[in-house]
Order: C-alpha cells, then structure tokens, then sequence
C-alpha cells in the first residue's frame, strides 16, 4: 500500500552545477524537494519507487544502481539510482537513466537515501487508464510502498517558455497545483491528456500514475512549492 509521495519537478537545472550562475534561482525548490523526500524517509517504506517522464529509450523499469549524467549538459556531474547499500550489477544497471530520474538520483543522493528503491520512466503517450493500472500495480509490490514522482506542469506560462505562450498554461497548472497539494486522486485521474501534451507538461502521466497507486490509501497532502521561474510549472508536494 501506498504510504508516501513525493512529488518534485524534473528540470536538470535544480542540479546547481548545471544551472551554473541562475543556480540561486531555483534554491527555494531545492529547499522543498529536500523536505518532500525528508517525508518519504520518515515513512519508513519497504520499497521506493522514483517515477519520471522518458523517451522511448528510458522508458521501463530501471533498477537501483542504474547510472545517469549531466555530461551532456556541460557537466561532468555523474550519479547512480541508489547508494552503493542498494546498487545491483548486470545489463540491466547499465541502461542510462532519463533525465528525470537522474534529477531524482540526485536529490536522494543528496538525502543519503539507502533503502531498497526501483526507478521507472513512463512515457507520455502512456494512456491515462494504463498510467493507473501502472500505478495500482505498483502500490500493491510491498506492504509499505513510497514514491517519488518527478515531472513539470505547461511549458506554456510565457513568450520565453520551450512552448511558448498559450493562455490556457496558468489554468492548467493551477488545476494541478490544487490537485498535487490536495492529494485530489479524483483530480489527477480526470486531468485532461489532449491539453496536457499541447502544454507540454510531462508530468501528467507520472502524476496519474501517483493517482492509481493512491486510491484508497487516505493520504493528505502539502503544496510545498509552486512556480514557473522559466515559463514551465514547477510543483513540490508531500502526501503522507
């Protein structure tokens, strides 16, 4: 059963290293990641599962001790999912984490996270009904399952934003905002697939996911963050 869940955007500027000198920028969501997966640890889980959006090529399961990188952000920034507690070896740890899941690997490496963990990339075409069997699937693997779910709102808030200005974003990041602090399954089940992929927001299919695997756990939630310093939404929230 679902007993805790994280929720933090994905953007490879919350590393400070590839943010370089707007690294300040982003220290509040910092601050609130670290306290949403503060969360996670105080839950005690018996198996974390990080969940973020993936091309085709990261899509699936990645187990703990896959490797990721900022190199191709300019970087030499390197982590693996999990500490060296929790690493496996073979073919499988090999694959490359996406990029969300190296975001994520970062803040709980940050954390000193040393519990069993998993990580999966979903992809966003993934169907709204298929992200919640996904994710009722994924609540059922232990008695006490936590996740951390990495993505962004619309990439549409300004002129300057990757999708450019559609005047929709705001509404459909405050719909989110709401959905994501109030731990509204209800909310996030019905978030509307079409409008989300002219967004761009890659964080709808991961969000439903966190949907299935929360149906009747009774979780409450905070909104520990909430802004689009780069005209994409970036939302941190706690459900426990």
């Amino acid at each position: 059963m679902l007993v805790a869940a994280a929720v933090c955007p994905c953007p490879p500027l919350l590393v400070p290293e590839v943010a370089a000198g707007a690294a300040p920028e982003l220290d509040a969501a910092r601050t609130a990641c670290a306290d949403a997966v503060g969360v996670l640890a105080a839950a005690r889980p018996d198996l974390l599962v990080v969940i973020g959006p993936a091309d085709e090529d990261g899509r699936g399961p990645h187990p703990a001790g896959a490797a990721g990188s900022f190199r191709g952000f300019g970087v030499p920034v390197d982590v693996r999912l999990g500490t060296s507690e929790n690493q496996e070896a073979g073919p499988a740890a090999e694959r490359p984490l996406p990029s969300s899941l190296a975001v994520a690997a970062w803040l709980l490496d940050r954390a000193q996270w040393a519990g069993p963990l998993e990580g999966l990339g979903v992809g966003e075409p993934l169907a709204p009904e298929r992200c919640l069997t996904v994710g009722r699937e994924l609540g059922a693997r232990a008695r006490r399952v936590a996740l951390l779910v990495m993505g962004d709102g619309s990439a549409c808030r300004t002129l300057k934003a990757p999708g450019y200005l559609d005047e929709r974003a705001a509404g459909f990041d405050a719909m989110a905002a709401r959905a994501l602090g109030d731990a509204d399954v209800d909310a996030l089940k019905a978030m509307d697939e079409s409008l989300a992929y002219e967004l761009k927001a890659a964080g709808r299919a991961p969000w439903q996911v966190l949907a299935g695997a929360a149906e009747g756990a009774g979780l409450d939630g905070r909104l520990l963050y909430e802004d689009a310093p780069y005209g994409v939404g970036y939302f941190v929230a706690a459900w426990s």
